[in-house]
């Protein structure tokens, strides 16, 4: 199977990185700077699980991809998706299977009018990652999960040939017949984390130690009714674990949107909060708590475009 991969960085890198280190047919779709890095200090995981060092792994610019491929796997962010199809378009072709792992819902809306409904399947990881100042991957945590299925929920043969070209390759892939519903329990706990953390700068252990769990919680339950009215409500296992880790006074999470803003770098907004407002609108659900939320990170938006103006 021939496995195209977006990007090389923190997810695409490290999920694409572990397949061509166990003989899988891999390329990465990468602009020219990272093709260059690629070129001269190769592709480098540091992880728990065991470090993968890659000499000048297979890489291809979007100028010059011309054939199809079997697998695509998407890791980008929302808002370089429309350019992200632009890129790998050339790739699809009849019978390409597009494997998108980003959070939320509204990208299979995206990729299924551009390229056909069938040629998308659901996916999501579980997985802390990043990339070092020299363009390292480094794996933050033990997990390291990449779940899949078709959006109609059947075990296709499709499904299962993915499923055997991903595994045994130093991660745990999961064939789901649920993953629109997976999908949706991961959407609410991220837009929830999202909405929270951002609005208070700070880690679930930190609002819970400043007396203000309740307001996590309550966010929290306002996306789990929008979820509900859409045909997805999360299960008790999913919502146990998620309360687990937002009650805790020793919880260092935050989101990564946190760390976005702090750095004056874009943000996925619309994708994980305003997508989901929206859905929770049309189902005639009132969060006003998320809606606080989101306001704030389209103040910071729209702060972010006029200092950029001004600078310019």
């Amino acid at each position: 199977m021939r496995i195209l991969v977006i990007g090389a960085g923190a997810l695409g890198g490290y999920f694409g990185g572990r397949l061509l280190a166990a003989g899988r047919d891999v390329t990465f779709l990468v602009r020219q700077r990272r093709a260059a890095q690629l070129a001269k200090i190769g592709l480098s995981i540091r992880s728990p699980r065991g470090d993968v060092d890659l000499p000048a792994p297979p890489t291809v610019l979007a100028e010059t991809l011309r054939e199809p491929f079997d697998l695509i796997l998407l890791s980008c962010k929302a808002y370089d998706l429309a350019s992200a199809m632009d890129s790998f378009a050339p790739a699809v072709g009849p019978n390409t299977a597009i494997l998108p792992v980003l959070n939320g819902m509204a990208h299979l809306d995206l990729l299924g009018t551009r390229f056909g409904r069938g040629a998308v399947l659901g996916g999501q990881c579980l997985i802390s990652s990043t990339l070092d100042q020299d363009g390292r991957i480094l794996h933050l945590a033990e997990m390291h999960v990449l779940s899949f299925g078709e959006l109609d929920g059947t075990s296709s043969p499709r499904a299962q040939a993915i499923a055997a070209a991903l595994s045994g390759a130093g991660f745990e892939p999961r064939l789901s017949t649920e993953i629109l519903q997976e999908m949706w329990e991961k959407w609410v706990f991220i837009a929830s984390m999202a909405a929270v953390t951002c609005l208070l700068r700070a880690s679930f252990g930190d609002i819970v130690t400043a007396g203000a769990g309740d307001l996590t919680a309550r966010m929290f339950d306002e996306a789990r009714a929008i979820a509900t009215a859409n045909g997805f409500e999360p299960r008790e296992a999913s919502v146990a674990r998620s309360r687990t880790m937002f009650t805790s006074a020793s919880s260092p999470l935050m989101a990564s949107m946190v760390r976005d803003i702090e750095r004056h770098a874009p943000i996925e907004a619309d994708h994980i909060v305003g997508d989901l407002l929206e859905r929770g609108k049309r189902a005639s659900r009132d969060s006003p708590l998320l809606q606080i939320g989101y306001a704030h990170l389209k103040a910071y938006e729209a702060r972010r475009k006029r200092e950029q103006w001004t600078a310019s």
